[in-house]
């Protein structure tokens, strides 16, 4: 007898995954597993548009809020633990629903995990510092360290000409001599994905609201939290759409206005390069194409016909 099929739930932020997963899970017996690479911190529930404990109260989720701001979670870190839960999941004659907005955690479960050394924190700042002077002279220092690869990187996808970079930095070898050997975690046939993919506009307007919502909700309390710690600004958790800006308002060098629209564009341009990265790796997924969760369940129950 076949295991069923984990599903996986792909999209950009603020598509409407986690009320979608939550449905699937409940359609399909399942619990869901973050695959979202900024709510793994437990210090930023708003920021990270986090499951709320209500959305959590009836189905189990996992992966959600369990490192330390002060904790650098990798891609091979995420994937260990993924396919920890998953498994764990399954062993209870449950259905993993896998959801988030991270390209590389579902590129990890469907095409192979690269076994890539750390990256020191030195080769990690200067990436950084390289890629403050914009996307061309990342992209020209990419191509100096692995020109394979970053003819691979579409566009300004800051996110991989700066794993390029890191990884030429702090080893000397180009990221694509790493990739010659990779598995996939998870089988072909043991998974089923979706990505939501709305309209472009409608969903850049959704991202401006739901940050004037994080606002209303606490969000500046969270960041002040973050901010006394004096944690290294180069930590995942310190990067997280919204922090930098309010960061930036909190030490007066940002009006709230200022902070406010920075925040909004960055995760707007985040999103941008998600539907990217979702259109190139995701290619051959069907889409979900509504930001109406009624309509969004819909879709998806219509995918489940036939399913056993």
């Amino acid at each position: 007898m076949s295991v069923p099929p984990v599903w996986l739930i792909a999209g950009p932020t603020a598509s409407g995954k986690t009320a979608l997963a939550i449905h699937a899970a409940r359609r399909l017996g399942g619990e869901v597993v973050n695959a979202d690479s900024m709510q793994i911190y437990a210090d930023i529930p708003v920021l990270s548009a986090a499951p709320s404990l209500d959305e959590q109260a009836d189905i189990p989720h996992h992966l959600f809020g369990v490192l330390d701001a002060s904790e650098r979670a990798s891609v091979g870190w995420w994937a260990r633990a993924a396919m920890s839960a998953i498994a764990e999941i399954r062993s209870r004659g449950k259905r993993p629903v896998v959801v988030g907005g991270t390209g590389l955690y579902f590129n990890a479960l469907t095409d192979g995990l690269a076994e890539v050394p750390d990256i020191p924190a030195q080769a990690s700042q200067a990436a950084a510092r390289i890629a403050d002077r914009g996307a061309d002279a990342l992209r020209i220092e990419a191509e100096r360290h692995d020109t394979e690869g970053a003819a691979r990187v579409l566009g300004d996808d800051v996110q991989r000409l700066r794993r390029i970079v890191e990884v030429g930095l702090a080893t000397g070898r180009p990221l694509s001599s790493f990739h010659g050997d990779t598995v996939p975690l998870l089988q072909p046939g043991e998974w089923r994905g979706v990505v939501i993919e709305p309209d472009r506009e409608a969903l850049y307007a959704r991202i401006d609201a739901r940050f004037d919502r994080m606002l209303a909700a606490g969000a500046l309390d969270e960041v002040a939290a973050l901010d006394r710690r004096e944690l290294d600004p180069e930590l995942p958790a310190m990067k997280a759409l919204g922090v930098p800006q309010l960061i930036a308002l909190r030490k007066g060098e940002m009006t709230r206005a200022e902070a406010e629209e920075y925040a909004k564009r960055e995760s707007r341009r985040y999103a941008k390069r998600q539907y990217t990265w979702f259109r190139n790796r995701c290619a051959d997924w069907p889409r979900i194409g509504s930001l109406d969760p009624v309509t969004a369940r819909a879709e998806f129950d219509a995918l489940l016909e036939g399913e056993t």
